[in-house]
């Protein structure tokens, strides 16, 4: 079977043994690869009785089928453990040219564990793979790091963590190509606990097509498509993703001051339009990507660097009351060489400048302040003074200081750029999400804002349960396959599954690829489930239940979970503690879970 290479790679850093196994074509065809696959080998391999940074836990990093096929956007790779901020099941996937790099190895998986006794990196290439030392390394930031193993991108791909994940800072993220981040969850920390500083990967192989002609066609229509729709020929190119920073400012739906206020007075000065006007140097792609939305920028200090998107810009513009766009810039390029998620970063920070201004907290730090973000974003990373507090990520932090209300995060992960006040869907997505807070696993802004494909009342609670599972089953699916989101706004899953069939040789209708979503979607509950999460963990802060918006378009509202999540479940197939249940299980194919719907 084409697209597949048909091997996963197993590194074990505790006896240093390096092991080459088949992967299970069945499980291969009933999770893609990607996120899909990630979730499966966790399920197996990492129990409730594993602690997240203990040497126990597993880093799973998987491609898809699709992967270095030359497919517009298969540049994606995921990473799957368990996350040591949430402890909930982790997936985090990043673009660039890694990913294309490891599926040129010939490998479809790599999955570490164990720790080794001191600092090591790994090298793979079409031959095979080798531990070596990384003392040298330990305490060098991600762009020291990458720039020290002489990263080349059409050849040799380096993956790192920087000081943040060194010091098991909860929030630390894995970087590739030097400003890329699997950034959420703390996926950092885990690859940190096991004293492995870097991935190296510098591959050969091709990912080949089993219909040619088919192939090619299909990368034409899909072309075509990509150039029609506005958003990913005109919008992210010229604007980048901080295009959207005024339209859901402007509908009272941007998160401003610790998600006190839902519109932010100083926008306009950190948006899209902004960056492209006074700091944009170029764009820049991923590999294969048409799009090409990255923005490398230049700030007036001389500074240069990628970003930032639009919930870096928001994390640290109006979630802390700033509006200063160099400060802001600046912080995000901080925080990918110290290794650190943004939106996590920002929203902690917030949460820390409330709790001072309410006396929580004996410090001056107060929203609008821009003369220490940087300085909290190294000691966070350093785990140094109040920075050791911060790395332990907002929910921890107001629950120290016996104000857990304060924390905006679901399932300790931090809410991502979208107040969901104004955006009921939105606040959904944010409840029922599997690894937190996540907007990527279900945006809502596509139809509640932006009329993608029409547009829904966002205030309306009723049947936004369906459209919000149809959008968490795509999403699961363009993870598993793996393509970019963006993408996806633009073209449809069945050209996606015409590119599979092309590409594998084996059939797949836009039918097929939804229900590997939804056995995603399952099987991502069911590990929750098992690591002892229940319904009540499907809620959202008491600000965003509790406290109507005071003032702008969204004025009077709260989110209205209640009804919504009971329509969910019941549309989910699951019973009313939101367990599936077990005819659900056996039409996903998933009987070998079967235990966890029966107790």
């Amino acid at each position: 079977m084409q697209g597949w290479a048909g091997k996963i790679l197993d590194i074990n850093l505790t006896d240093g043994s390096i092991n080459t196994m088949p992967l299970d074509m069945e499980m291969a065809r009933l999770f893609l690869g990607g996120r899909g696959l990630g979730a499966r080998l966790l399920w197996d391999l990492v129990g409730p009785e594993v602690k997240p940074l203990s040497p126990e836990n597993a880093l799973i990093f998987t491609t898809g089928p699709i992967t270095a096929s030359a497919s517009q956007t298969s540049n994606r790779f995921n990473v799957s453990t368990k996350s040591p901020l949430t402890d909930t099941i982790l997936h985090a996937n990043s673009g660039g040219w890694w990913g294309m790099q490891f599926k040129r190895t010939g490998y479809d998986a790599l999955i570490i564990r164990g720790k080794a006794a001191s600092p090591v990196m790994i090298e793979i290439t079409s031959d095979g793979a080798e531990i070596k030392d990384a003392g040298h390394l330990w305490g060098k930031t991600v762009f020291e790091t990458t720039e020290t193993l002489s990263q080349n991108r059409n050849k040799r791909n380096v993956l790192c963590i920087g000081p943040a994940g060194e010091n098991l800072v909860r929030m630390s993220a894995i970087m590739n190509d030097k400003e890329r981040a699997l950034a959420r969850g703390g996926g950092g920390a885990v690859m940190g606990s096991k004293n492995l500083k870097a991935i190296i990967v510098e591959g050969s192989e091709k990912n080949k097509p089993a219909d040619p002609d088919q192939f090619k066609f299909l990368l034409y229509e899909t072309g075509k498509l990509l150039k029609a729709s506005p958003l990913t020929s005109q919008a992210l190119p010229e604007f980048g993703t901080a295009v959207v920073m005024n339209v859901v400012n402007e509908i009272g739906a941007l998160p401003t001051r610790n998600f006190q206020q839902s519109q932010f007075e100083g926008a306009d000065k950190i948006s899209g339009e902004e960056i492209t006007d006074t700091i944009l140097v170029k764009n820049q792609a991923c590999w294969a990507c048409p799009i090409s939305c990255t923005r490398v920028t230049k700030t007036k200090s001389g500074k240069e660097g990628e970003g930032p998107e639009f919930e870096s810009s928001w994390a640290f513009g109006a979630q802390l009351g700033i509006d200063d766009l160099d400060t802001i810039t600046e912080a995000n390029y901080l925080c990918n060489d110290m290794g650190l998620d943004t939106i996590s970063m920002g929203n902690t920070i917030g949460c820390a400048m409330e709790l001072a201004e309410k006396g929580f907290i004996d410090s001056d730090l107060a929203f609008g302040q821009t003369d220490k973000i940087l300085d909290l974003i190294r000691d966070t990373a350093y785990r140094r003074d109040m920075g050791n507090e911060l790395a332990e990520g907002s929910y921890r932090l107001a629950l120290r200081y016996e104000a857990p209300e304060l924390s905006m995060s679901v399932k300790k992960l931090e809410l991502p750029a979208y107040d969901p006040r104004g955006m009921q869907g939105q606040g959904l997505v944010f409840a029922t999400s599997n690894r937190g807070a996540c907007h990527e696993t279900g945006n809502m802004l596509g139809p509640e804002v932006l009329a993608l494909p029409r547009l829904i009342d966002r205030f309306a609670t009723q049947g936004k349960a369906g459209i919000v599972s149809v959008h968490q089953n795509s999403a699961a699916v363009i993870d598993s396959l793996v393509y970019c989101k963006f993408a996806n706004m633009a073209v449809a899953e069945e050209f996606f599954a015409r590119t599979l069939t092309a590409v594998t040789g084996q059939p797949f209708t836009a039918d097929d690829l939804m229900m590997v979503g939804e056995r995603v979607w399952n099987l991502e509950r069911l590990y929750n489930l098992r690591e002892g999460f229940t319904k009540e963990d499907d809620t959202l802060p008491d600000r965003l239940l509790n406290e109507p918006v005071a003032a702008g378009p969204s004025e009077g509202f709260t989110v209205n979970l209640a009804p919504m999540l009971k329509e969910y479940y019941a549309f989910r197939g699951w019973d009313k503690n939101g367990v599936p249940k077990p005819e659900k299980l056996k039409e996903l194919s998933l009987e070998f879970a079967m235990e966890m719907a029966n107790d």
